[in-house]
Order: C-alpha cells, then structure tokens, then sequence
C-alpha cells in the first residue's frame, strides 16, 4: 500500500479518521470472532460433539469483597472492580478465592 499525504488535513480532521480507523477495526475484530464462533459450532454440530466438551471452562479465581456475585477468571479484561482496587494500590491477591 502506498504512503497516505495526511498533511493536507489539520488535527481535527486527523483524530476524525484515527477514531473513524479505531471503530473500523474494532468492527472487523468482532465480525472475525463472530465469524469463527459460527465455524466452531458448525463444526461441534457436524461431529455430534457437544461444544461444552471442546471448550474447557474457566472457574473464577477472584472475588469481589464488596459484593460476593462479582468474580472473575483472571482472564481476559479486568473487571472495573479489579482495575479500581490496583490503581489504588490493593494486591491481586487480596481477592483470590
């Protein structure tokens, strides 16, 4: 692909297309998973294996003290309970179950 001239455009114009290119690629991310999610469980059907055999389920490695129904994996994004608690200087290992 050749070079784009973005000198033509002011910083307006350029932070409209970086959060125009950012939604783009976060679009085709999503339609991608879709798109392989669709091919998994096509696959696991044609088989006859049922797809809870193939995928093996992660259990909850941490909880949230302020409230017992919030846990999370350890994988993946952190949930904003375990984002705030690390900016304010608690451990993760104050909430491992």
């Amino acid at each position: 692909m050749a070079p784009i001239d973005l000198s033509g455009y002011d910083l307006a114009e350029l932070k409209g297309l970086h959060f125009d290119i950012e939604q783009e690629i976060k679009r085709r991310l999503r339609d991608e998973r879709e798109q392989a999610r669709a091919r998994i469980h096509a696959l696991a059907a044609e088989t006859g294996i049922p797809l809870d055999a193939l995928v093996k389920k992660a259990l909850p490695r941490y909880r949230n003290p302020a409230d017992i129904g919030q846990t999370w994996t350890g994988r993946g994004r952190q949930p904003r309970w375990v984002a705030e608690a690390l900016a304010s200087g608690r451990s993760l290992d104050e909430f491992k179950i």
